[in-house]
């Protein structure tokens, strides 16, 4: 089975609207839809925006259906110049940036009990969803994400994400903490998201518009990977 968690409903409506032999469970106060999509088996379940939304409903989906990969799927601001739009991002890791204890002498990101920044991503998840995506005719990097309890406007805001981490592609709310629930449970994960904004003075005008357009790329993505995953 493959746990998909979006954050939004329009994140996650196609892919439940798509199940078959589908059933509605609830636990910790979220929805999991169970079913098919193809062949595979899938649990879907909106978890709600920011970060303890995303590792409670992680935690409950990784603990009650034990997935063999956790997918978050979803939409982004962009923090490289090389993404616009609609271009995709997959995660080689994750991190969190509003994560600090700096003023103990730990590094920026430093995720205490765990004791690290990065969060791997599973290589051949990552490889496998971005042939995905680039089979959607998407122009998809493999980076580092950036999560925040944030919705990131400002073009001070983004440079300074930069300056902390020089190699994230994208800054989102949801991805680090799931990443974490799954690394604490010893579940593979990655981590997908479209472009809806650029993530600066732009962005609460280009996100209400372009969200939706986002969405329904990473939808295409996550039906293309779980199509090859099943052959």
């Amino acid at each position: 089975m493959i746990g998909i968690i979006g954050a939004m409903d329009i994140e996650v409506r196609a892919l439940c609207g798509m199940l078959t032999d589908a059933r509605i469970e609830t636990h910790s106060g979220t929805q999991f839809h169970v079913g098919r999509l193809g062949d595979c088996p899938v649990v879907i379940a909106r978890s709600g925006i920011g970060k303890v939304a995303a590792a409670v409903c992680a935690e409950a989906m990784l603990l009650v259906y034990k997935p063999q990969l956790l997918i978050n799927t979803g939409v982004a601001g962009a923090l490289s110049c090389e993404l616009s739009i609609g271009d995709m991002v997959v995660s080689s890791c994750a991190v969190q940036y509003d994560m600090d204890t700096s003023p103990l002498g730990d590094p920026v990101g430093f995720l205490s009990g765990i004791d690290r920044i990065r969060l791997m991503a599973d290589e051949d998840a990552v490889t496998r969803l971005a042939d995905a995506a680039k089979a959607t005719g998407a122009h998809a990097l493999v980076g580092t994400v950036a999560s925040a309890d944030r919705f990131v406007a400002s073009r001070e805001e983004k440079e300074r994400i930069v300056r902390l981490f020089p190699d994230a592609l994208c800054c989102e709310m949801e991805g680090g903490a799931i990443a974490h629930a799954a690394c604490l449970n010893g579940t593979p994960f990655v981590i997908l998201r479209a472009i809806s904004d650029t993530a600066d003075d732009s962005s609460h005008m280009d996100y209400p518009t372009f969200v939706a357009r986002a969405a329904e790329t990473s939808t295409r993505t996550v039906v293309e990977f779980l199509r090859c995953h099943t052959r």
